[in-house]
């Protein structure tokens, strides 16, 4: 065992499996044959474990960096290390073995709290003796006597059907944790469950095991097709985080209770001193122990160590934040053509068509069904004409078939997974009989990366992206409709060591490939259905096969949101329900909750009634279209989200105000953490630090109650730009057409003044800014730029990142970042302001390199909203308006909630302009 830590604040404990020599050499492939040790720290979250003679899981996250320990003190029984200048220490217990990690001198997580600590070394029977044992059991009546022995089944299971033998017998581990102070935790994706993990006593623990559930249970822990090994735990003064690195079947029953007091105490005083805890119990199938402690103190900080420990967020391409539309299966070209063109003909954005599995020839992926598809590069031309991309599917399972070309190469080359007896193993998915890659070697990686070559993916241009479904993987006929755990992948490891890391390595490798195909220079874009830590470096994933129920639509909320807090930010769930016909209202209901969450997709399935937007009559074409164009308009805000979540180590501070949590997409109370009465809300949600948003998720719904939080804390309509004081409910009427976001104050968040017909086009359209004032007449934010597609912003620079601020009157436009060039002539046509106390008198523009200037205005008094039009400030380019009071003004026009000034005519104009500039 090791531990280590480092002034982050971080504990990992390590514990790892041994057995004989004779399988340290068959591991020899994915490990040292020499022991070894290793320490280490993603400088923010720290790692550490020994590491010989089991699968490494590590090796899918980024190498970290190394920190050290201090003796405090120590006795016969216990050993006191620190770190962080002795501000967090930890006492390692000998008998009976258990870590009491401490923040500021207070016991914060207990390590083996219970003596629940579980592990069971991996055996080896001498070669002799195997062999004389495995006759004995199987074919002899001494055997059949033995049968029903308890160690012999420890060796071998009977699931219906299957039979699983252990190679190396029982091999699972676990351990408990308690949680001192804490009664809210959340994480562990993927269920279709409430965004608050439950209490477990009195069912089933959460299951995290990847599999093809189609039309999965609500409400239920059972496995779906993802799983994050991350457990998060927050109170109003701490947030702690739980990292079980573990890659094989894992349940985890969570308790909350309160804790005794130390004994001695009156019972008053024990009443008054109860403290909450939540004590939670991991037991995985196999592998190590590896367990890391976050200790935060704060969610941002949390989320930052877990970042730099699995990865930070990709950053995709401009495109992919755009509306998708996919369904299993458009026909053929025709139709593929006449969809595309029917959104423009009904002025709806998107960006992006999909084909399922029928596009194939015979379910043969990297192929076109010649008949449906014959010229599928002059389809993706046409679509490329109008900037537009198409997504194809590739799953994991490989056509038995020795006459195609992909087959024999995999075959060849040794990059099926094989079974039990050493023969390629075969199960059954769409194509019929299949074989399936061993996406955990290497060298079968790098192949299929190859294999996207538009060289060898004949009929692909560099337009065209990619879909990896049924990757958890998916067997129709093998145990629970997945693969057996006692297969065999590269370097002798069983299935069961790494079933959750599966479909994470062929997202690794399709991702790759797409790079590699653009010679390094062009972002991917790859969607994945099946995930594991880290796969927010890959690309996207979503929900899975939902239902088109209102159900269905309410809990694809707080399953984002828990993705969310374990990394995973984009992330969506198909609109509409991928199986059923939904009803008008819950479609357009689905739309506008959709077009506020990362990943933008509308789905469905082969045999459901066709759903293109425009064919639910006109009013609800109508409100379609509506959510949509609003979605195009703040795609800024959403790609500067993406911008952080991507590049930024330490959240950037927003001046006198708050930070930025590295996500995109959040529950509300990680952007509120003192405020307990958001720690139970998962059905409205934060985007960025700005946005609230509450999707409407009820049918038949007339008003809806938003909760408004903190007390100190302005809200603004984001349709009316009415205020609303911070730390109450808000009961709100709505329509079919709105839905409640409203806008932080002291925020500022950029829009398009226009939607386009996809990303590119709305690329090239003037921007607007909307900035809300806190209580103080304050306001911050943001706003990244680059060409949307390459990794140039990356390799040379070139990006534009721009800050706003607005102080004592003064919105100002200056640079976020010094190293970023990027040459951007887009402009910036208007500003409001909301939240002004009193009518201005003059607003004056200071630009480098250019006059200083009066700007014509409107003011709305009913909410104390300042507009400024007709603007040509470029973004790049810094530059000031300054709001001024007490100037005489001329009215040259006035309505009843609103007014223009002009100040062009006052011969005053000219004095007050240079005072101004003096001052």
């Amino acid at each position: 065992m090791l531990l280590s830590t480092d002034h982050a604040a971080s504990l990992c404990v390590a514990l790892q499996k041994r057995h004989g020599e004779d399988t340290n050499r068959r591991t020899a492939a994915h490990q040292s044959p020499l022991p070894s040790s290793r320490c280490a720290n993603g400088g923010s979250a720290v790692r550490a474990f020994i590491n010989r003679l089991t699968f490494d899981v590590g090796g899918s996250l980024p190498s970290p960096s190394s920190g050290r320990l201090r003796v405090e003190g120590q006795s016969k029984d216990c050993v006191t290390l620190s770190w962080s200048a002795g501000r967090h220490q930890v006492c390692v217990w000998r008998f009976p073995f258990r870590l009491e990690i401490l923040c500021e001198d207070k016991v914060m997580v207990t390590f083996n709290s219970k003596g629940k600590l579980w592990f069971e070394t991996l055996q080896d029977p001498p070669g002799f003796l195997a062999v004389f044992f495995f006759f004995l059991l199987m074919f002899t009546p001494f055997g059949s006597e033995l049968h029903d022995d308890h160690a012999h089944l420890l060796w071998k299971e009977t699931f219906r059907q299957f039979e699983d033998i252990k190679a190396n017998g029982p091999s699972s581990i676990g351990s408990d944790l308690c949680l001192h102070g804490f009664s809210h935790v959340y994480g562990l994706p993927e269920h279709a469950d409430g965004l608050q993990l439950r209490d477990t006593s009195d069912g089933d623990p959460y299951r995290l095991y990847n599999l093809d559930v189609f039309a999965y249970d609500l409400y239920s822990r059972l496995g779906l097709y993802g799983s994050v090994p991350l457990l998060v735990a927050h109170r109003p003064d701490r947030t702690v985080g739980v990292f079980w690195l573990n890659a094989s079947e894992t349940f985890v029953n969570v308790g909350y209770s309160m804790s005794a007091p130390p004994d001695g105490q009156t019972p008053a005083l024990k009443r008054r001193q109860m403290e909450p805890q939540t004590d939670v119990h991991w037991l995985s199938e196999s592998g190590v122990i590896d367990c890391v402690v976050l200790l935060g103190p704060g969610p941002q900080q949390l989320f930052t160590q877990y970042a730099q420990m699995t990865g930070y967020q990709a950053l995709p391409p401009l495109f992919a934040l755009g509306y998708h539309q996919s369904r299993w299966n458009y026909d053929d070209e025709a139709d593929v053509k006449a969809v595309d063109a029917g959104f423009d003909r009904h002025d709806i954005p998107y960006d992006v068509i999909w084909l399922d599995i029928e596009h194939t020839e015979g379910k043969r992926y990297f192929t076109w069904d010649s008949a449906l598809f014959p010229e599928p590069a002059n389809l993706q031309r046409h679509l490329e004409e109008r900037k537009r991309k198409l997504v194809v599917i590739t799953d994991p399972h490989i056509k038995i078939d020795p006459g195609w070309w992909l087959s024999n190469e995999a075959r060849n080359g040794g990059h099926f997974v094989k079974n039990r007896d050493g023969q390629i193993y075969e199960g059954s998915c769409w194509p019929g009989n299949s074989n399936y890659l061993d996406f955990s070697s290497p060298d079968t990686r790098a192949w299929y990366s190859r294999c996207f070559s538009l060289d060898k993916y004949k009929g692909s241009t560099p337009s065209l992206f990619v879909w990896n479904d049924m990757n958890e993987p998916s067997v129709f006929d093998g145990p629970e409709q997945t693969m057996p755990k006692d297969a065999v992948h590269y370097g002798r490891w069983e299935h069961r060591e790494l079933h959750n890391l599966y479909g994470f390595y062929q997202h690794m490798a399709t991702a790759e490939g797409l790079i590699t195909r653009s010679g390094g220079l062009e972002r991917p874009f790859v969607l994945s259905r099946s995930f594991f830590a880290g796969s927010q470096r890959l690309g996207a994933v979503w929900t899975g096969d939902n239902v088109a129920s209102w159900e269905y639509l309410s809990i694809s909320i707080p399953m984002l949101l828990s993705l969310s807090v374990t990394g995973i930010a984009f992330c969506g769930a198909d609109v509409g329900g991928f199986f059923q016909d939904p009803e008008p209202e819950l479609l357009l209901r689905w739309y506008q909750a959709a077009a506020l969450q990362p990943f933008f997709r509308g789905h469905s399935a082969k045999g459901t009634k066709r759903r293109e937007p425009w064919l639910f009559g006109e009013k609800v074409t109508a409100a379609i279209r509506t959510a949509i164009q609003q979605r195009y308009c703040l795609l800024p805000y959403w790609y500067t989200l993406f911008h952080l979540a991507h590049t930024t180590g330490l959240p950037p501070l927003r001046k006198g105000y708050r930070s930025f949590y590295p996500n995109p997409h959040r529950p509300l109370w990680v952007e509120f953490p003192g405020e307990q009465s958001t720690f139970g809300v998962d059905h409205q949600y934060m985007i960025g630090g700005a946005l609230l948003a509450s999707p409407v998720t009820d049918p038949g719904v007339q008003e809806v109650r938003v909760l408004l939080p903190g007390s100190d804390e302005v809200w603004y309509e984001v349709h009316t730009a009415k205020a609303h004081k911070g730390g109450r409910t808000l009961r709100l009427p709505v329509t079919l057409d709105t839905v409640p976001v409203f806008q932080r104050g002291g925020s500022v968040v950029c829009r398009s003044t226009g939607s386009g017909s996809c990303t590119a086009e709305q690329q090239q359209l003037p921007l607007s800014i909307t900035v809300a004032l806190n209580s103080e007449g304050l306001a911050d934010g943001e706003l990244y730029l680059d060409d949307g597609h390459s990794f140039g912003y990356r390799d040379r620079k070139a990006f534009c990142l721009r800050r706003f601020s607005l102080l004592s009157g003064r919105l100002l436009c200056r640079s976020r970042s010094e190293e970023g060039t990027f040459d951007c002539n887009v402009i910036i046509q208007s500003v409001t302001v909301l939240g002004l106390k009193s009518k201005p008198s003059t607003v004056v523009l200071h630009a480098s390199g250019a006059r200083d200037s009066f700007a014509a205005f409107e003011w709305t008094e009913s909410c104390g909203m300042l507009t400024v039009n007709r603007l040509k400030l470029r973004v790049a380019m810094d530059w000031e308006m300054e709001i001024h009071e007490g100037y005489h003004v001329n009215v040259n026009n006035s309505a009843t909630s609103s007014t223009v000034f002009d100040l062009s005519m006052d011969p005053k104009h000219q004095e007050n302009e240079d005072s101004i500039r003096k001052q």
